[in-house]
């Protein structure tokens, strides 16, 4: 049996979600996006634009040769790394994207726009959640964001917006208010499921307790809980005395029980509890080991 290799797990898991985030932003913009001529940012939204002034050529055929000269623009002004990171959705999409297409009834999935809308920009920031979560970009309008970021030294979102208002903006001269509209709320529906995705993962409680009985809080819940702990040097503020706080991260389900060890303990205890959105390293996403001292 060939040992555990974290690189191989770490490629799969990378090249799955790039698949996976192509597939489904193809999916969406063929489903929802075009057939319902709802505006859209990036090089789709340029796409969309172009195809209705040169009707005989798809909006995947405009994608890829868009993808192609940014990745090439990429290439020359961020390096060969950036380059290779990128090739792969630059590629992958628009080619995705003229495959569904392609598929007989994709467009009358619904025929309300608004539910379009609403499932175009859901989905839209899951797909790019999956892709950005393991470090890829999916080309095309990025590429300029982020030379225009190098260029001007500025931060890489002011380019991003700018560039959504300029693409979408264009497309408002083509299109209802009404569809402009629905794309505003795509790229708010985005913007929200985008965050989420990024930081999705294993949610749990972190405990800071600080007391002058630090010893034995520490003692108690190694001990009886079986919860890890790390220990901080802290120094109070009006008395500039030295102590300990006590922290810990632990499941919603053990919540009560840390609490009110903590409590026995120290009915005087200063504690903190906060929600944290993901908790990777050993003990929760690497198993755990008991170390004696």
């Amino acid at each position: 049996m060939k040992p555990y290799d974290p690189k191989a797990k770490r490629f799969i898991i990378t090249t799955l979600c790039i698949i996976g985030g192509n597939g489904l932003l193809a999916f969406l913009v063929a489903a929802f996006i075009i057939p319902h001529d709802i505006v859209m940012g990036g090089t789709t939204g340029i796409g969309i634009v172009l195809n209705r002034i040169f009707p005989s050529i798809e909006v995947s055929v405009f994608v890829l040769i868009l993808n192609v000269l940014m990745l090439i623009l990429g290439l020359v002004v961020l390096g060969k790394k950036f380059f290779l990171t990128t090739i792969a959705s630059s590629v992958l999409y628009p080619v995705m994207l003229g495959a569904f297409q392609r598929i007989p009834g994709i467009g009358t999935m619904t025929d309300n726009p608004l539910l379009a809308a609403l499932f175009g920009g859901t989905l839209l920031g899951v797909a790019l959640g999956l892709v950005m979560r393991v470090g890829s970009s999916t080309g095309g309008m990025d590429v300029v964001n982020l030379v225009f970021s190098k260029w001007f030294h500025l931060p890489v979102a002011i380019f991003v917006y700018l560039a959504d208002i300029i693409v979408v903006g264009g497309q408002a001269f083509f299109v209802p208010a009404e569809q402009t509209l629905l794309g505003v709320l795509v790229l708010v529906l985005e913007t929200i499921i985008l965050d989420k995705v990024m930081i999705l993962g294993k949610a749990q409680i972190q405990v800071f307790a600080v007391s002058s009985k630090h010893d034995e809080i520490r003692e108690a819940l190694l001990d009886e809980l079986d919860v890890g702990v790390t220990m901080s040097v802290i120094e109070t503020g009006r008395l500039h005395m030295s102590s300990k706080g006590v922290m810990c991260v632990v499941p919603q389900r053990k919540l009560y029980a840390v609490t009110e060890l903590i409590r026995a303990i120290d009915p005087d205890v200063f504690v903190t509890i906060t929600q944290v959105r993901e908790v990777r390293g050993r003990g929760f996403t690497i198993e755990r080991k008991h170390i004696s001292e």
